[in-house]
């Protein structure tokens, strides 16, 4: 499948989300950076972090609702304008000297919020522009893109800019947001005839329809068992991101000098990884693709542990992060799929508010054995809970092999 097959929509989606995802690049370790320059307390710095974190847990599902009831594309479209805009205002508090720790609260809080929204809308809008079964290659190609500009180009370009300018990073987010809302309304408007999509369908309550994309969602066997695989793989992902800088220097003895090109191993594993999401899935099924990366997820995360050399722990990595992207494609577009056109905004929601339901305990935990017995348990157990994981796929999906 070529990227014309894809189609022109599909091309305007993808530079879409690689512009929005170069700004955000460039504006996550900017506002760490600027958030210590404004303090050293380690509370407040973290904060900014965790108030990021909140609003897909509280508003999730709710974002899930509008996306099913508004016109997505120009949900996506208002929503990326209205980003493009406290970005920009937060550019101007920085270049005038007036953005202490309460804007960044709240900046990081609203782009968190709007984001829950658009997620839901990009998540939905995708099986609108392509053929089914190309999906796969859909969500790779996307996941691909956002890997090389966030990866490649905004991260490590986010320090300089900040030491030449504070400001410049949240300029040129608010730059990107705004090429990207303008790229999503040239996407072709969905179409009239599907009476599940507008103001003129008929509505319930709010709580009603999260309601109704829950249930459904918990009536699918199949994407209710991945669902919740996927919070149990969080759940060691989370654990294994929580020390993995400390797992490096201290267990694996990567120079602090040689850590970014440490990292980068799981960004270029992550790129192979979405680049054959689409082969993997015709090749085997998406369902027992599934099943296969977890398994090859728990011998890379085996061999992770048991690593005490840079260079065998960075493949180790790589080979795991290229399976996570594998994953969250495939799972993308399985329910991509399957679920009805009208509830693909809160199904998709739901999916994501479970599976995102352990992070935050596995990076608690993690940080809690390793104060106390190191960092070196963390990812045995990291592993242990990967090969659960993977067991029990093989037993509770085996009626998605056929």
């Amino acid at each position: 499948m070529t990227a014309s097959v894809l189609g022109r929509d599909f091309r305007l989606l993808w530079c879409a989300a690689v512009s929005s995802r170069f700004g955000d690049a460039l504006r996550t370790p900017a506002l760490a950076l600027l958030a210590a320059a404004v303090t050293r307390d380690p509370r407040v710095i973290a904060a900014v972090t965790v108030v990021a974190q909140v609003p897909p847990l509280l508003f999730g599902l709710l974002g899930g609702v509008y996306a099913d009831r508004w016109d997505r594309r120009r949900t996506m479209a208002l929503v990326d304008g209205i980003r493009a805009g406290v970005v920009a205002a937060l550019a101007v508090a920085v270049a005038v000297d007036r953005a202490g720790i309460v804007a960044l609260l709240v900046a990081a809080f609203l782009l968190a919020t709007l984001g829950t929204l658009f997620d839901s809308a990009s998540f939905a809008v995708l099986p609108a522009l392509v053929p089914p079964a190309a999906l796969p290659r859909a969500n790779g190609r996307l996941q691909a893109g956002t890997a090389v500009a966030g990866g490649f180009l905004g991260a490590p370009a986010a320090g300089v800019l900040f030491a030449a300018a504070p400001a410049l990073p949240f300029a040129l987010d608010a730059a990107t947001f705004a090429v990207a809302a303008v790229l999503v309304l040239a996407l072709a408007p969905a179409p009239v005839a599907d009476p599940t999509i507008g103001a003129a369908a008929p509505r319930g309550s709010v709580w009603g329809e999260i309601v109704e994309g829950v249930r459904w969602l918990r009536g699918h066997r199949t994407l209710w068992r991945v669902t919740v695989l996927a919070a149990g793989s969080n759940l060691a992902i989370s654990g294994l991101l929580a020390v993995l800088v400390l797992y490096a220097l201290d267990v694996l003895r990567v120079p602090p000098a040689g850590y970014g090109l440490f990292a980068a191993s799981a960004i270029v594993g992550g790129l192979a990884g979405a680049l054959g999401a689409g082969r993997l899935a015709a090749r085997l099924g998406t369902v027992p693709a599934l099943c296969a990366v977890l398994a090859a997820q728990t011998v890379a995360l085996s061999g992770f542990a048991l690593a005490r050399h840079p260079v065998p722990g960075g493949f180790a990595l790589a080979v795991f992060a290229a399976g996570t992207v594998v994953w969250n494609s495939l799972w993308a577009s399985y329910g991509q799929r399957h679920v009805p056109a009208g509830l693909l905004g809160r199904v998709g929601a739901a999916q994501r508010m479970v599976g995102l339901l352990t992070a935050p305990v596995g990076a608690a935990l993690a940080g809690l054995v390793a104060a106390a017995y190191g960092t070196a348990p963390v990812t045995v157990a990291a592993a242990a809970t990967f090969a659960l994981v993977t067991v029990a796929a093989w037993r509770t999906l085996r009626q998605g092999f056929a």
